[in-house]
């Protein structure tokens, strides 16, 4: 069955109305940003809405290994699987605006292997043995303390017994994050828009190296739904830039693109203001460069239901099962009619094709 979640956005809350409308709509999970500067923090928000709802799925959207060490990782996904009953998923990439707002780009591919390695074998209540690579730049040694016996690796001592473990989830987008994570996480999601072009090519890479292995994989999409398609015309375009620059963020980027794409892409590698990344609907997020409309009708899915039902089935086919939804009716600035279409049409009509 395919799986529809909300995607997390800087404007957080922990309202009780929110957390059982959400659930009552029919979703089956939310994500909660993790950007210490730009947002609420994910794990106290999902303990929030863990004990308001009962069957909603919850997950970090997306958490990253350096402002928070993989133990760490380990401990809040662990207390929100916890506290929900077996409802939480770590959701997790390497990096983006969580660093960018501390000075840093993301974690380097060989780093964010072991952080990976590492948080499965924590999560699955195994120990990580102490190594240089884990310690923190800033500490010295445990081993230079007059101690009589020190720790000399990590575990999470308490997890609850019988506890179901928690699944990973990791954000790709290039081929060399695919390759690396398919191999080591239960769930991969996608972010390179809703071109099906890209999505088929980002499945061709994780399949060639998923071997017999189970793997859910999901697609984080841009949907704004809307009979009136000029109605949301600026609301869509400010949407692309945030999840398109992923492909670009550092280099050219990979995967399939005709010249229009390359263009586009090119503008926003050079242009993406992201001072200016916590604002929902803004039109100078690139700097310098106007987004082509054709451009933002690909890579996003714009139109009525039936025009998002039609895309999304098209995902669907090439093998994605899930998919986190990003668009207007997500935020205060863009009303809730956009939210509430897609819950009421599109997500039935998706279901009942895929039952």
């Amino acid at each position: 069955m395919v799986e529809f979640w909300r995607a997390g956005g800087s404007t957080a809350t922990a309202s009780a109305a929110l957390a059982r409308q959400v659930e009552a709509e029919g979703w089956d999970g939310q994500m909660f940003m993790d950007s210490q500067s730009l947002s609420a923090d994910p794990f106290v928000l999902m303990g929030a809405w863990a004990m308001l709802t009962e069957r909603l799925r919850l997950a970090t959207g997306v958490t990253n290994p350096l402002t928070r060490h993989p133990a760490v990782l380990a401990a809040n996904i662990a207390t929100v699987q916890s506290i929900s009953g077996g409802r939480a998923v770590l959701g997790i990439g390497r990096g983006d605006s969580a660093l960018a707002y501390l000075g840093h780009a993301p974690v380097r591919l060989g780093a964010f292997r072991r952080a990976l390695e590492q948080l499965q074998t924590l999560l699955s209540g195994g120990e990580v043995s102490f190594s240089t690579e884990q310690k923190f730049a800033e500490a010295i040694s445990s081993g230079s303390l007059s101690l009589g016996a020190r720790p000399s690796s990590t575990r999470l001592k308490w997890l609850p017994e019988g506890m179901r473990k928690v699944p990973l989830d990791v954000a790709a987008t290039g081929p060399k994050v695919i390759e690396m994570a398919v191999p080591i996480a239960e769930r991969v999601t996608f972010s390179v828009g809703a071109m099906p072009e890209r999505v088929a090519w980002a499945m061709a890479l994780a399949r060639a190296a998923q071997g017999r292995k189970s793997v859910s994989y999901g697609a984080q999409v841009i949907v704004v739904c809307h009979p009136d398609v000029d109605v949301v015309r600026e609301a869509a375009t400010s949407f692309v830039a945030p999840l398109a620059r992923f492909q670009v963020i550092q280099g050219e980027g990979a995967g399939p693109k005709n010249a229009s794409d390359a263009a586009n892409f090119a503008a926003i590698r050079k242009g993406y203001d992201m001072t200016r990344h916590d604002h929902v609907i803004s039109k100078d997020k690139v700097k310098g460069a106007a987004l082509s409309w054709d451009f933002v009708q690909r890579f996003a899915i714009i139109g009525p239901p039936e025009h998002c039902v039609a895309r999304l089935l098209e995902l669907a086919g090439l093998g994605i099962e899930r998919f986190v939804v990003v668009g207007p009716g997500f935020h205060p600035e863009a009303g809730t009619s956009g939210r509430s279409l897609f819950a009421a049409e599109v997500m039935p009509a998706v279901r009942a094709v895929l039952r």
